[in-house]
């Protein structure tokens, strides 16, 4: 490690104030954090492309007077380019792509002060909640190296979590932000659809279902990034209703009495784990003794047919993915450049009508109406992050007879005949039963958060998950500080720390 040996005591904003107070300047926080990524990023595999050099020349150069001058930051290797460094999304496909633009949250991040020292690990195209790319990789979880740190923004998760930086970017389609801040005891908010921008190329990812923000060890450096990056860009699609005012003035002023409702029921009817179940309730009974009204209630939402409409919606983006490939390796994609299971849902994706992802996406429409119903009665909706603490690395793998039948029905395409008899989405029900409750904001384009307040006997993080009703970040940052209060999680370190 580096002289700095306080460094991983601070949160972001608190390094921003070392630095505005001359008591540390940026290029020894760089240095500091290079040392910390150099030490520990071997045993988990989180930064897959170092920016050393650039970070470097950033600290020692003329920083914007941003909320974070000088502190350092890693970027998820996924939906935000950074002109000039490889853009490689998890995918051999992309190895040698190298963009020349920044992405406009990208420019926001740089004129917030950050250093960016490196691009963090992703599966391929951010599909899986887990971090195990073929191009690079299993990433792991310092909580317990045996075990994932979630996805898609696996890596992210692992570095903040191990104290190479306080904090970093991530991106959420389905859970990817919430995902692995449980699975590595972080913070982790998925802000309201159209609250942060996606250009200057992209209009919607996912549909919609796509939001960028960041992964934080305090609510308040969540909150604070919220505040500089927030708002629409050119050609935006859609914003969301601006704050009434700003997220760190919010996590200063207490809640009120909120009217909670919480389930642990999985929207799938399928097994949730007792730890799991745990977290939810013991979670419950704390907002209780703050003095919140709590009821066991869930929405009016037919889990399974939500389901299906993500699997449409996924299948389709992904088939667009491969072909929009044709860009990064000046030629026709083939089967060779991508993972075996992303190659299946490309072809499982070419499969779907218009009409069936018509039919998805009212599905969502009609999920929102139902939340907004919903949220007339409740102000917030407490459910699991995940139905399962982190599994272990390649749990969730594709192997053996599975892996084997999956190269024959791509060699043949038969991804067709696949969907007809239903094994497409029995396999698909199956990898979802690990984290069903993550994917209804993202259809729904509602704020949620995962708050770490629970542990397994053996240590490893369990996260539960708020939602609030759309456009309300405000209520959800007012909670979370007052959780984080009650129930402090910031000085508690995984074994594998900075």
């Amino acid at each position: 490690m580096g002289r700095f040996r306080e460094y991983d005591r601070y949160d972001g904003l608190g390094l921003a104030g070392l630095v505005k107070k001359k008591k540390i300047s940026p290029a020894e926080l760089c240095d500091e954090a290079i040392s910390r990524i150099e030490k520990l990023n071997p045993a988990i595999n989180a930064v897959i492309h170092p920016m050393f050099d650039i970070g470097r020349k950033t600290a020692a150069g003329r920083l914007p007077d941003g909320p974070f001058r000088g502190v350092p930051f890693l970027l998820k290797d996924l939906v935000s380019p950074y002109a000039g460094v490889p853009f490689r999304c998890g995918s051999k496909a992309y190895r040698n792509f190298i963009p020349d633009y920044d992405s406009e949250l990208v420019r926001r991040f740089k004129n917030a002060g950050f250093v960016i020292l490196g691009k963090t690990s992703a599966p391929e195209f951010g599909l899986l909640a887990y971090t195990e790319p073929e191009l690079f990789g299993p990433c792991r979880n310092p909580w317990n190296t045996g075990h994932t740190p979630g996805g898609s923004s696996g890596g992210t998760a692992a570095a903040v979590s191990a104290g190479m930086v306080p904090l970093g970017s991530g991106g959420d389609g389905g859970g990817s932000i919430r995902i692995p801040s449980s699975c590595c005891a972080l913070f982790g908010l998925k802000p309201t659809r159209g609250r942060n921008p996606v250009g200057p190329v992209n209009g919607e990812g996912w549909q919609g279902a796509v939001v960028e923000h960041v992964l934080t060890r305090s609510v308040r450096d969540s909150a604070a990034v919220l505040d500089f990056v927030n708002g629409m860009d050119p050609g935006a699609r859609c914003a969301a209703p601006p704050p009434a005012r700003p997220y760190l003035k919010e996590i200063r002023t207490k809640p009120g009495k909120l009217t909670i409702a919480f389930s642990t029921d999985s929207p799938l009817g399928m097994d949730v784990h007792p730890e799991c179940v745990t977290a939810v309730r013991n979670a419950a009974g704390l907002l209780e003794r703050l003095g919140h009204r709590v009821e066991e209630s869930k929405p009016d939402l037919d889990g399974i047919l939500l389901a299906r409409s993500y699997f449409t919606m996924y299948y389709g983006e992904t088939a667009a993915d491969i072909a929009k490939s044709v860009e990064a390796l000046g030629r026709k994609p083939r089967r060779s450049d991508f993972e075996e299971t992303t190659w299946l849902l490309g072809l499982l994706g070419k499969s779907c009508t218009a009409e069936e992802l018509v039919q998805a996406l009212r599905q969502w429409d009609r999920a929102a109406r139902a939340m907004a119903r919903f949220h007339e009665r409740f102000d917030i909706y407490l459910t699991p992050t995940m139905a399962t603490p982190p599994v272990r690395i390649g749990e969730l793998q594709t192997k053996g007879l599975e892996l084997l039948g999956t190269k024959i029905i791509n060699r043949l395409r038969l991804a067709g005949i696949l969907k007809r008899i239903g094994l497409a989405e029995q396999i698909a029900f199956a990898n979802l039963s690990k984290t069903p409750f993550t994917q209804i904001a993202n259809f729904t384009g509602q704020p949620a958060m995962s708050v770490p307040l629970h542990w397994t006997p053996e240590g490893l993080p369990v996260g539960v998950q708020f939602i609030a009703p759309f456009g309300d970040e405000a209520t959800l940052f007012r909670l979370a500080a007052q959780l984080e209060e009650a129930a402090p999680w910031f000085s508690r370190r995984p074994p594998l720390a900075g």
